[in-house]
């Protein structure tokens, strides 16, 4: 049974591909489940090197928001790119993708940020916000990852004001205002 009482149609309960968790089987759910098989059956990372569903918590005048990461890859280590997927427009996701890769990995800026809608998709580069390249991809392999790891910087975002500056632009593009005026919660078991 469908259920319909929310702005997110609720089909009924996933496993999740990465961690085998029961998660609400909505659309968006359906498309970061394509995107982390996308991610291990053609790109070759393993599961383990898939961080999924990490949050960044930033609260300012009251206003408590958590900021979903759909995935991060961490190889050997270290923290490469993070992955946000959201519908729709990838410009208008760009901000708070890079303000993430900046602030998630308190000991270094993550080097890339990715935005995807699940259709098309940019790499780009967190430091600087550059669009390195665009198109599903654009996504590094898990052979072109270990290259990667070798050349981008891992350098320490640790200026305060820089750190805040971020975390007020998650807080801002990541807020929710749906589900009229109530916490959006997707996450919550529904009774089917």
């Amino acid at each position: 049974m469908i259920d319909t009482s929310g702005h997110h149609l609720v089909y009924g309960r996933l496993q999740d591909y990465l961690s085998g968790k029961t998660l609400p089987d909505t659309d968006d759910e359906r498309i970061r489940q394509e995107l982390a098989r996308y991610l291990v059956e053609r790109l070759g990372y393993a599961p383990g090197e898939l961080e999924p569903r990490l949050k960044i918590i930033s609260e300012f005048g009251g206003n408590r928001v958590e900021s979903l990461i759909d995935l991060c890859a961490r190889i050997k280590g270290k923290r490469l790119f993070i992955l946000r997927y959201g519908p729709g427009s990838l410009v208008t996701r760009e901000t708070a993708a890079i303000a993430a890769a900046r602030i998630l990995e308190p000991a270094y800026c993550i080097p890339l940020a990715i935005v995807t809608n699940g259709r098309d998709a940019e790499l780009l580069e967190s430091a600087t916000g550059k669009v390195l390249a665009t198109g599903m991809d654009s996504i590094p392999s898990r052979e072109q990852a270990k290259t990667l790891l070798k050349e981008l910087p891992f350098v320490p975002y640790s200026n305060p004001l820089k750190r805040e500056q971020a975390q007020r632009i998650l807080n801002v593009f990541d807020q929710e205002v749906c589900c009229a005026g109530k916490q959006c919660d997707t996450e919550v078991a529904h009774d089917l």
